[in-house]
């Protein structure tokens, strides 16, 4: 996108823009700094921690500031398909779901972690870090399946997600698998969840998710979502996303701010240290322009004074 420093409308834009970037917090992360696995994820899990979740009505509205596509209609990621498009777009008012009988007709408010695996978890219910618009009708159709990886197919929605049986790892049973394009996103959802419930998760009961402190996941799911979390890196809509849920929550989902983390609780590196400061030229840092760094700045310098 090309700036014009002396256009009145460019800068208005910009200054309207800026909040499309991430801006995490000064010093927000900094109790995580020198920590590593099961450590981290605690440290992570204090900061992270009593999201100000709204209520199950209000997801309605919040939905329109945080799952708003550029042509003003619902980002589905049940429907959505980034190169083919999507084959049904909803309204954010007049889209909602009552009843429905096909794809296409409605959508709803989609628990990516099912209801029946965090019984008693309050805030789960209203949590937007696993609260998503969703076609209705997927929606019923998924359940309370756990993701998974379909080896034989037994139903494929208009943008090829698909139910069917699981063939990674040694997990067998029916599972629900999203398209690529929204696997990591998925993912970090659940490495969120399992983080800032850390408390919670001993007492979710489930083939994918639940039973410990740490890891918070079953071997064959862990495995899974770091794969996604590999192969689908955060976005720019995630990027946008994290930034909208934490002007309505307070909290942030780290693994979006830093994907890094990933690999420091779980992965490969859950042995080294986590250092917030020596990521500073990640992801965060190159999605904003060196003009709207500099307004932020000068916004930031203009609310001290």
């Amino acid at each position: 996108m090309k700036y014009f420093p002396h256009s009145i409308s460019s800068v208005i834009y910009l200054f309207i823009s800026l909040s499309l970037c991430a801006q995490v917090p000064d010093g927000y992360y900094a109790a995580a700094g020198g920590k590593s696995g099961a450590e981290l994820k605690t440290a992570l899990f204090r900061i992270t921690r009593n999201p100000r979740v709204v209520t199950y009505a209000q997801l309605w509205e919040a939905f329109e500031t945080t799952d708003r596509q550029k042509n003003n209609k619902v980002w589905d990621m049940y429907s959505d398909h980034p190169v083919e498009g999507a084959a049904f777009h909803f309204d954010f008012r007049t889209s909602r779901c009552g009843t429905y009988r096909d794809e296409g007709d409605c959508y709803n408010r989609e628990h990516t972690l099912p209801r029946s695996w965090f019984k008693g978890t309050q805030s789960l219910e209203t949590d937007l870090f696993h609260l998503y618009p969703t076609d209705g009708y997927v929606n019923n159709r998924r359940g309370s399946l756990p993701f998974g990886e379909a080896g034989i197919t037994y139903w494929e929605s208009s943008n090829g997600s698909k139910i069917g049986q699981n063939t990674f790892g040694n997990y067998t049973k029916t599972i629900f698998e999203p398209i690529d394009a929204y696997k990591g996103d998925f993912a970090r959802s659940y490495f969120y969840l399992v983080t800032a419930y850390e408390d919670k998760v001993p007492q979710w009961h489930s083939d994918q998710v639940g039973g410990s402190r740490y890891p918070g996941f079953s071997d064959w799911s862990l495995s899974l979502l770091l794969k996604w979390h590999r192969e689908d890196p955060v976005s720019l809509k995630e990027v946008r996303r994290n930034e909208e849920v934490f002007k309505i929550q307070q909290n942030r989902n780290p693994y979006i701010d830093y994907p890094e983390l990933v690999e420091h609780v779980w992965g490969n590196f859950k042995t080294g240290i986590f250092q917030p400061e020596a990521f500073s030229d990640s992801f965060l840092e190159i999605e904003c322009s060196p003009f709207e760094r500099w307004l932020m700045e000068v916004q930031s310098l203009l609310k001290k004074r």
